[in-house]
């Protein structure tokens, strides 16, 4: 902690002692929360950014989408509009927030709609004519309005919510009680080698009930790079001249995976709109240079000037083990919650 963070410990005891009142009202009843009658599935975390949404989220798609019409809802940070959207052809990152669009971008077999009163997301998205089977709800662990069915929390590797505090002292939204509301809890950004001994460590640490489910995943990066036109190998990517560009939480292990010697890695507060006088900065740094990027970021570059240099390199979520047994508890959760209806 730094020293800021520890003079604003009275406000941290403050904050949680308000959002702690806040969930003892949703939990006795006095603050309502809203069911709804199909399979809602939340993802989110205790702690501010960086714990692995996106790849989750779209972990879930895979498995789902095949089967189910499956439904995305966000809030659609830092987009520039309000209110209920759903994505279609006219959509772009301004309008949903980099990561629907990705979603949208990536899944077209899928709805991808963003609005920050979830109640008010699932309603419309359940008033649609194609109606979603399955909704899955982004970064919605603390919107207590809506009960969801299944609570997926997350929480990353070296940076675990039992060692953390409240904000601003910490980077927790709320107490670590919130962990309670979870059926699955994942270890996210876990080395791949990570061993069962430090697994079981981790699992004491955070001293779960014995009807939550612990799971542990890595990031798996994929060995290619690629442009709208192009597709290039990382392992001859490190053998040219680029870029490494970079607007995420937490940014360190995108550029050590594909960083070789004196690379220039440029960094950019997470969800960053990028301005003109940036982009033309970033063109005159690169010269002729490639420019490689993630790939929530390269939704928002696309069809800037830096287009025709520009390449993003894709990752997944992958389990150290037991992804089957993940896949089983959503698998039954949604068939017994769908077969329910």
């Amino acid at each position: 902690m730094n020293l800021l963070r520890k003079i604003l410990f009275p406000f941290a005891i403050l904050y949680g002692f308000i959002t702690s009142i806040r969930n003892f009202l949703f939990d006795v009843g006095i603050l309502k929360s809203y069911s709804f009658d199909l399979p809602v599935i939340t993802v989110g975390n205790l702690s501010v950014g960086g714990t692995g949404k996106t790849p989750q989220i779209e972990y879930l798609i895979r498995l789902l989408s095949d089967k189910y019409k499956v439904a995305t809802l966000s809030r659609g940070y830092k987009r520039q509009s309000e209110g209920f959207v759903l994505a279609d052809s006219n959509s772009d990152a301004l309008q949903l927030g980099d990561e629907p669009f990705q979603f949208y971008q990536k899944f077209k077999n899928i709805q991808v709609a963003v609005d920050a009163n979830r109640k008010n997301g699932i309603e419309q998205l359940l008033s649609q004519s194609d109606l979603p089977e399955v909704i899955l709800l982004d970064d919605a662990y603390q919107h207590r309005k809506v009960k969801a069915g299944f609570y997926i929390m997350l929480t990353a590797y070296g940076d675990l919510f039992c060692d953390d505090f409240m904000l601003p002292t910490g980077n927790l939204r709320e107490s670590r009680k919130g962990v309670q509301r979870a059926n699955i809890v994942v270890v996210t950004k876990c080395p791949s080698d990570l061993s069962l001994e430090e697994q079981n460590s981790i699992k004491k640490q955070l001293n779960l009930s014995t009807n939550q489910s612990l799971f542990f995943t890595f990031i798996d990066y994929d060995d290619s790079v690629f442009s709208d036109e192009k597709t290039i190998k990382v392992e001859e990517i490190k053998k040219i001249d680029r870029i490494l560009l970079a607007g995420i939480a937490k940014p360190e292990p995108f550029f050590a995976h594909l960083k070789n010697g004196n690379d220039e890695c440029l960094t950019f507060p997470d969800h960053h709109h990028f301005s003109e006088s940036e982009l033309q900065e970033i063109k005159e740094k690169a010269g002729n240079k490639i420019i490689v990027t993630t790939e929530k970021d390269y939704v928002r570059l696309k069809g800037s000037i830096l287009s025709e240099q520009l390449y993003f390199l894709p990752i997944k979520s992958s389990f150290l083990s037991d992804g089957d047994n993940f896949d089983k508890n959503i698998l039954s959760y949604v068939g017994q919650s769908s077969g329910n209806r």
